[in-house]
């Protein structure tokens, strides 16, 4: 039998569960944002602050939280992460794609399109060393890899769901695009390693990185096919010297004659005017002569500023703006969107991730894997090649056979699902940063990966 406590130590108890909720309570309270210089009125409220991963080094790291626009409590928890490595989830992921307010001039616009109509989203600024990200400790910048980034991700979080507890039954999904394709899976990996208690149910990542030289080496094609190269360079671009060898040799400083010139041909023949994370989009001139170049695109799609990132990183850089988002400058004098101070060890690079991908599937992980179809720096016909086969190395069969896939009449893409838990999908029109270009069919894909529905197969009527 288990005696019940006396008066004193149930007072002792109430008062120390009380001191623990009000610390709690008083330090997501602190991080809640007021409002945003020029941000038109919202009703989901917004935090951003501090969560430190390392005390010993004095590593924090910085967030910017948005609430789902309408009942939060049951809607998902996405976490988002930016690639590089080195780049801003709050720059670029918040800001420039899918977060719910946009800069123009001096104001913030909204988003008509933000992942906040569907979920609570959670932007991470990671390593330290990006954004507003820091370590007090500047030597920690000289070297940073793929392990040390994981373990203060998984930190991160274990501390947020401490401050902000009423999201730990929420559904959680991690996110990301670009050099996420690192970031991601290798944290999902650490969450099921470790049997953290998060409501883990996904992960999707856009033109991720996965296998070196698979997705380097797949550019030759597109850079081909899409007409920026001429048939005798593309010869020479699969048969001389390829991109994985360019690159390795560039960062090694040490490029052979064969390499350097077949880049030299690529380089004159492509131009400077080509946006290689958007083949089809035209470039920002705001550097040259400060005029941001607007594209008009067809059909859906609502008009696009090319000069988005240059704004953003203005706004971001003023005063006000970084009082607002309790942010501060640790050890750098401006915000920019990728980091000028971190050195990530490039070998990271080469370690392929499709592996992780497997071990997350038979875990029972959803594994979402997407495409811009007009990226030409990670394109979309080496990730879909390795997404098939590690299909057939785990056994899955074809649940989705590849088809287009739907905004309305028009088509927003191609998909192909295997064993209803490892999909692949394109975005039609999308660029590298596929929500930036293509912002309404990016929301569509986002809903369909929340709810495990596929995506919509609607033939257009005539």
């Amino acid at each position: 039998m288990i005696s019940q406590p006396s008066t004193m130590a149930a007072t002792l108890i109430f008062v120390v569960l009380a001191h623990i909720f009000t610390s709690v309570t008083s330090l997501s309270e602190a991080d809640k944002i007021t409002s945003l210089p020029g941000q038109p009125p919202v009703k989901f409220k917004q935090y951003s602050g501090y969560i430190t991963v390392d005390e010993n080094q004095h590593r924090a790291l910085f967030y910017y939280f948005v609430e789902a626009e309408s009942e939060p409590a049951s809607k998902p928890l996405v976490l988002w992460l930016n690639g590089g490595p080195g780049c801003s989830s709050v720059g670029a992921g918040a800001f420039v794609e899918h977060g719910p307010f946009k800069p123009s001039e001096k104001v913030l616009q909204r988003n008509e399109y933000s992942w906040n109509k569907e979920a609570n989203m959670l932007y991470l600024e990671s390593p330290a060393g990006v954004g507003f990200s820091y370590s007090a400790n500047e030597s920690f910048y000289e070297f940073v890899d793929d392990e040390i980034t994981a373990r203060d991700n998984l930190v991160f979080l274990q501390r947020w769901f401490a401050r902000f507890p009423e999201y730990e039954s929420n559904d959680f999904f991690l996110t990301g695009e670009s050099y996420a394709g690192h970031y991601v899976p290798q944290l999902a990996r650490l969450i099921v390693r470790t049997k953290a208690k998060f409501n883990l149910k996904g992960i999707a990542i856009g033109n991720p990185l996965l296998e070196f030289n698979t997705d380097l080496n797949s550019r030759a094609e597109f850079f081909w096919a899409h007409g920026l190269i001429s048939d005798s360079t593309y010869k020479i671009f699969t048969t001389v010297c390829n991109f994985s060898q360019i690159w390795r040799q560039y960062h090694s400083e040490t490029p052979s004659v064969s390499c350097a010139e077949v880049n030299k041909l690529i380089q004159r023949e492509v131009g400077k005017f080509v946006n290689q994370y958007d083949v089809t989009l035209d470039v920002c001139f705001s550097s040259i002569d400060m005029q941001a170049q607007m594209l008009n695109q067809p059909q859906e799609t609502a008009e696009i500023d090319v000069c988005l990132e240059d704004e953003t990183s203005t706004y971001l850089n003023r005063k006000e703006v970084q009082e607002a988002l309790h942010a501060k400058l640790v050890g750098v004098i401006d915000w920019s969107v990728c980091s000028e101070v971190l050195a990530y060890d490039y070998h990271n690079l080469e370690k392929p991730t499709v592996p992780i991908l497997g071990e997350l599937v038979e875990s029972g992980i959803q594994v979402f894997v997407y495409s811009g179809d007009q990226d030409s720096v990670i394109p979309l016909t080496g990730t879909r090649s390795m997404v098939n086969k590690l299909a057939k190395e785990l056994g899955l069969n074809t649940t989705v056979p590849y088809r287009a896939w739907f905004k309305g009449k028009q088509v927003a893409g191609w998909t192909q699902v295997y064993g209803n838990i490892l999909s692949f999908a394109t975005i039609r029109g999308a660029g590298h940063e596929a929500p930036f270009s293509q912002p309404e069919r990016s929301l569509i894909l986002f809903k369909a990966l929340l709810e495990g529905k596929p995506l919509p197969d609607a033939a257009p009527s005539r």
